[in-house]
């Protein structure tokens, strides 16, 4: 036998073992620890969301832990996603603050053996097995339209802040919007004027939703799909006698502008957060042990949740979502 071919067989020998032991390992024999990355550390949404999945690990067993960025981009994303692979985490459970600049990183995450889900805002589909979405995103999108009209008696300017021009499911929002603006009667006298960014600070949003309302002095409303932003919108527009005049709806904790609600000047669409954080855990231990995979039609058990199936495109509904106005304001209690 040449040295060559001696040389040759080792290393081919060598990578049949890494490749059994990688195979061998795939499938967690008992909880791991889930990674969970949201889109910023400091957004009181995926703190909430983080008590779900700490409900979910006493139950079941393994760890939840929560690492994040203190600036909403993708390359602040990738960053921990490194750290969470030299920790040794079994899955990475990502918000993406952008879907595709992300996924190459989560793709060396996984050829290292960690498993990647998404939640709240989804990734590449190659990058991840399952996205857990609070909702079916053209639901939320009609539900804010809808709202958005219902304000402003489906007549009218209004505009769009968003967080960052590259988030994922707001994106998708929008685009459904002006889709069935487009193809729907009811929503012909309603003029989208501007799609503004809020850059998930506080202080932008409020910067940006009062430069609307001046930029366009007829406008009658404001959808805010963020968490951030609609309560931070709704305050400097009070604060500036704005609000009422210029009505607001969107996404965002319901306790947080509970007496905008109230008063009829502000409609938010929402679900209970603490349980996307607890489905999201469950599914992630079921990716870690191969018990779901992702492929449509699969179920897995989650808790006190119950059952769920997964859909197309690996994505599974947490369930629907409510508007919230004066008469079921109580009934939320984040």
């Amino acid at each position: 036998m040449t040295s060559h071919l001696f040389k040759t067989l080792l290393v081919a020998g060598s990578l049949i073992a890494s490749i059994a032991a990688a195979n061998a390992q795939e499938c967690a024999k008992e909880p791991v620890t889930v990674g969970f990355l949201p889109k910023l550390d400091t957004d009181p949404y995926f703190q909430v969301a983080q008590t779900g999945a700490d409900e979910a690990a006493k139950e079941i067993g393994g760890k939840a832990i929560k690492q994040a960025p203190s600036q909403a981009t993708a390359e602040a994303q990738i960053d921990f996603i490194n750290n969470l692979v030299s920790q040794k985490v079994g899955v990475i459970a990502i918000s993406a603050n952008d879907a595709n600049a992300v996924a190459p990183a989560l793709r060396r995450a996984a050829k290292q053996g960690v498993k990647v889900v998404s939640y709240d805002s989804d990734v590449s589909t190659a990058a991840r097995s399952v996205f857990l979405n609070q909702a079916a995103g053209d639901s939320l999108a009609e539900m804010m339209l809808e709202s958005m009209g219902q304000m402003i008696n489906y007549d009218g300017e209004f505009a769009i802040l968003s967080s960052t021009p590259t988030a994922t499911n707001q994106n998708a929002w929008i685009d459904f919007m002006k889709k069935t603006m487009a193809g729907d009667k009811k929503y012909s006298k309603m003029k989208l004027v501007q799609v503004a960014y809020g850059q998930e600070s506080e202080q932008v949003n409020q910067q940006q939703a009062l430069a609307l309302a001046q930029a366009f002095p007829n406008l009658k409303g404001i959808i805010i799909p963020a968490g951030i932003g609609l309560p931070a919108a709704a305050r400097a527009m009070d604060q500036a006698g704005l609000l009422g005049k210029v009505k607001l709806t969107g996404l965002a904790p319901a306790t947080l502008i509970k007496k905008y609600i109230q008063n009829g000047s502000v409609q938010d669409i929402w679900w209970n957060v603490k349980d996307l954080g607890y489905l999201t855990y469950y599914a992630a231990q079921a990716v870690a042990q191969c018990k779901l995979t992702g492929k449509e039609g699969e179920t897995f058990e989650a808790g006190r949740l119950g059952s769920y199936k997964v859909g197309a495109n690996g994505e599974v509904l947490l369930g629907p979502a409510d508007i919230v106005t004066p008469a079921n304001v109580e009934e939320f209690k984040f």
